[in-house]
């Protein structure tokens, strides 16, 4: 079975620095991304000049395919870390799903999975205390591999020190 991600099968790979951007907001959408490695942040400079942060795509992941349906980005793609991506043209990423209903199937498994994420996140942001808002995080994801807990404070909005002491109480 094929997926989306064969599509880029062959596609240039383009190596963003950390802070360097991928594309800007107002500019023409000519291209579909897939983050080889890295991650790459969607970001919305909000009046006060702080970046609100949409989204960010790591490794395995579309970044912006939403845009495929847009003239111009309405964001900012900014490297989080180093990150290579594989880029290609709209018109041929959207005729390959068209040709291709494996692919086609597996994006839209793909962000139905995002979708579903994204609502248990909004659920968990919910919770006013840390303690609250973690105990959700361990019920549907399990315990992080070591060295992610910074990953588990950034997805359920709580500084890295705020979900440390949290750790500390329960030993964990």
């Amino acid at each position: 079975m094929s997926t989306w991600i064969d599509i880029f099968d062959g596609a240039p790979v383009r190596r963003i620095a950390k802070n360097a951007a991928v594309f800007r907001q107002a500019e023409q959408v000519e291209s579909m991304y897939l983050v080889r490695s890295g991650a790459v942040a969607l970001e919305r400079p909000l009046t006060d000049g702080v970046p609100l942060t949409l989204h960010v795509a790591t490794a395995g992941m579309a970044l912006a395919e939403a845009s495929l349906f847009a003239k111009i980005y309405h964001c900012d793609a900014v490297a989080r870390f180093d990150a290579e991506v594989a880029s290609m043209p709209r018109a041929k990423f959207l005729s390959a799903i068209r040709n291709m209903p494996e692919a086609a199937l597996s994006l839209i498994e793909t962000h139905a999975k995002e979708v579903q994420a994204q609502r248990a996140r909004i659920e968990i942001l919910r919770f006013r205390r840390v303690a609250d808002r973690l105990d959700a995080w361990l019920d549907l994801h399990g315990k992080p591999p070591k060295g992610e807990w910074i990953m588990v404070a950034e997805r359920i909005g709580v500084s890295p020190p705020a979900l440390y002491r949290e750790l500390a109480k329960r030993r964990i």
